[in-house]
């Protein structure tokens, strides 16, 4: 496997809102937990987009399913004049817990035409700004891929707004469900054009794509490259004791937190992809923009290379975590 080194200004970094726009999600959580005040959540999560948009960030993603996140993106934007600005949201998951922390069901997903309908009616508020729409954890179990009313929805949306169409992907399959979706066309042109997929140290499944989506001109977005929090040290997973190791020599080389060394693995590894952080607060942010200060090595990216794990045991751990 060959890698490509970056320059500083190479590597494309978005901001996801799933953890600024509801309080719980999975992860694995080190520090103390305090009570939740709404207001002050709201404040936090403008705070950190402004920062966000301070510190050059302009690629933001949300959804309906990430609580009162695409409300809070749409508040911000009225604040902020800047075309640049870029964003994607989704469809498909509706956010169900209300900030009960105690909740047992977090979020319903709902791939049919209706629901698509339903959120749209919200996220075309972002009008200008909207750049890609997707379907939000596409699988071959709901089989969205082959409800023929959705995609021509879907194409008519791509058309009449002038968007990117996209899928965000879930699971030990999400090879499959790319091929799946590049399969797809209405009207004799492939439908889907952007495809937001977990990559990170642990889970490289999606390497194997990533050359044939580049080729075809797709763009490739990458979430969770912290892998759930599992990058940090943690009693909990001991037998990554020497990835933990590896990841601290060369945060402490590069003068950074282990959070950045794991987020330009990500943008070395996949030049081409846009990396997403999912930072819920000022201090987090900061940390990861630093993954643009400098470049890993070839002989430090085979080292984190060699470090990843098979599908299922990735997802059976993920699994396991919980939404805190």
């Amino acid at each position: 496997m060959s890698f490509h080194n970056i320059t500083i200004n190479d590597m494309q970094l978005g901001l996801g809102t799933a953890a600024l726009g509801r309080p719980q999600y999975i992860n694995l959580r080190q520090e103390s937990k305090s009570g939740f005040d709404l207001e002050t959540f709201k404040s936090n999560s403008f705070s950190v987009l402004d920062k966000a948009y301070q510190l050059g960030i302009r690629y933001f993603d949300t959804a309906p399913g990430y609580g009162i996140a695409e409300k809070i993106v749409l508040d911000w934007l009225k604040t902020i004049n800047d075309k640049t600005i870029k964003v994607a949201t989704k469809w498909g998951y509706t956010y169900v817990a209300n900030f009960d922390a105690k909740a047992k069901v977090h979020e319903l997903k709902e791939h049919s035409l209706a629901k698509l309908n339903e959120q749209w009616e919200v996220s075309k508020g972002l009008s200008s700004y909207l750049q890609i729409y997707q379907i939000h954890s596409a699988t071959l179990e709901t089989k969205v891929l082959e409800n023929n009313s959705v995609l021509e929805r879907l194409a008519f949306l791509k058309e009449e707004h002038k968007l990117q169409m996209g899928i965000t992907t879930t699971g030990m399959n999400q090879v499959e469900v790319i091929k799946r979706a590049l399969d797809v066309s209405i009207n004799g042109a492939q439908l889907f054009d952007a495809f937001q997929v977990t990559y990170n140290i642990l889970d490289q499944s999606i390497m194997s794509m990533a050359h044939e989506l580049n080729k075809q001109g797709k763009k490739l977005i990458v979430k969770e490259a912290l892998a759930n929090g599992r990058i940090f040290r943690n009693d909990k997973f001991a037998h990554y004791s020497n990835l933990y190791n590896a990841l601290e020599t060369m945060a402490l080389k590069h003068g950074v937190g282990v959070d950045a060394i794991a987020l330009n693995y990500c943008g070395n590894t996949i030049p081409e992809s846009m990396v997403l952080s999912g930072a819920s607060n000022l201090m987090h942010l900061e940390g990861n923009i630093n993954a643009k200060s400098f470049t890993l090595s070839e002989d430090e990216l085979r080292r984190l290379n060699a470090f990843g794990i098979s599908e299922v045991l990735y997802w059976d751990e993920r699994k396991l975590l919980a939404w805190n």
